[in-house]
C-alpha cells in the first residue's frame, strides 16, 4: 500500500512523500534542504531512505532544497527537458537529472511506477504524477494547474487517494492586496486552481471511487483551510459522499500524513 505525506505546502516550499514499506520517493523538493530533513525525520525517514525525486516544474518553492540535497547524497532526480532547462539556471543539480523528452513518461523505481503527465501552469512545463504500486494501489499528485483539463481527471480516476491543489478563494484574490498583474495570473488557466474548482475535480474523482484527499498549495494571502475545506466539504454533500471520503488539509510548515 501506498502512504502519502506533505512535507510542507504553500507558496514557500513543497514536498511531498510517496513510500510503501520497501520504497520512498518525494514529489518536488522546495524550500531547504534543512526542512525537508527536519520533516522526514518527523517522518522517521532520511534522505538515504529516498530512492528518487521527481520535479513537477522548475518555480523555486518545488525545487530550491535540490542543489544541497545533491551534495548531502546523490539522489536521481527526474524532470522533464522543458523544465530542465530553465533548472539549470537555477541550480547546479539539474546538470546530474534523468531529463525526460516527453511530458507524458513513465520511470520505475523499487515497487513503484510513476507516470508523468501534464499539467497548464505559466512554468516551462509542468507535470502532475500518477504512482502505481505493485499491489495495485494508486496515488496521484496535481498541484499548480490553472484549471482541471480532461486528461488531469482520467489519470487520476484510478487513484485511492491524492494531493490536488486548493489554492484560492476567488473573491479573497479579487478583493485581496496583490497587484493587478498577479492577481490575473493567479486566476488564468495557467495560474492556480481555486477551491470551487477543485471541489469539482474532487466530485469527479470520488464518484469514481477515490477515498483520500490531501487539500495542498493553499495560498497564504488569498485562502483560509477552512474555506478550502468547506468548499470540498460542500461539494461532496451534494452528491452524498460527505462521510464517505477522507479529506484533510495540508500543512504549511510541517508534515502531515493522508
Amino acid at each position: 500500500m501506498i502512504e502519502i505525506s506533505t512535507l510542507f505546502s504553500g507558496s514557500s516550499g513543497n514536498s511531498t512523500l510517496i513510500r510503501t514499506e520497501s520504497c520512498a520517493i518525494l514529489i518536488d523538493a522546495g524550500r531547504n534542504c534543512k526542512a525537508v530533513c527536519e520533516a522526514l525525520h518527523k517522518l522517521g525517514m532520511t534522505l538515504d531512505d529516498i530512492r528518487a525525486v521527481f520535479v513537477t516544474h522548475e518555480h523555486s518553492d518545488h525545487i530550491s532544497a535540490l542543489d544541497v540535497m545533491m551534495r548531502k547524497r546523490a539522489i536521481p532526480i527526474h524532470v522533464t527537458e522543458p523544465s530542465s532547462r530553465e533548472l539549470c539556471k537555477k541550480a547546479s543539480a539539474a546538470q546530474c537529472a534523468v531529463i525526460h523528452k516527453e511530458l507524458c513518461f513513465t520511470e520505475r523505481v523499487g515497487d513503484l511506477t510513476v507516470t508523468a503527465f501534464p499539467l497548464p501552469h505559466d512554468s516551462a512545463a509542468n507535470v502532475g504524477y500518477v504512482i502505481t504500486c505493485d499491489d495495485g494501489d494508486c496515488a496521484g499528485v496535481a498541484t499548480d494547474m490553472g484549471y482541471p483539463t480532461q486528461l488531469c481527471f482520467e489519470r487520476l480516476r484510478c487513484c485511492r487517494q491524492a494531493v490536488l491543489e486548493a489554492n484560492h478563494d476567488p473573491g479573497m484574490v479579487k478583493n485581496g492586496p496583490y497587484p493587478r498583474a498577479l492577481k490575473e495570473r493567479i486566476l488564468s488557466r495557467g495560474g492556480h486552481l481555486s477551491n470551487s474548482d477543485c471541489a469539482q475535480l474532487i466530485m469527479g474523482l470520488c464518484e469514481c471511487g477515490m477515498e483520500k484527499i490531501m487539500l495542498a498549495h493553499l495560498s497564504l494571502d488569498n485562502n483560509t483551510p477552512d474555506k478550502a475545506r468547506e468548499a470540498v466539504s460542500e461539494g461532496l454533500s451534494s452528491i452524498g459522499l460527505d462521510d464517505k471520503v477522507t479529506v484533510k488539509v495540508a500543512w504549511r510548515d510541517g508534515p502531515r500524513t493522508l
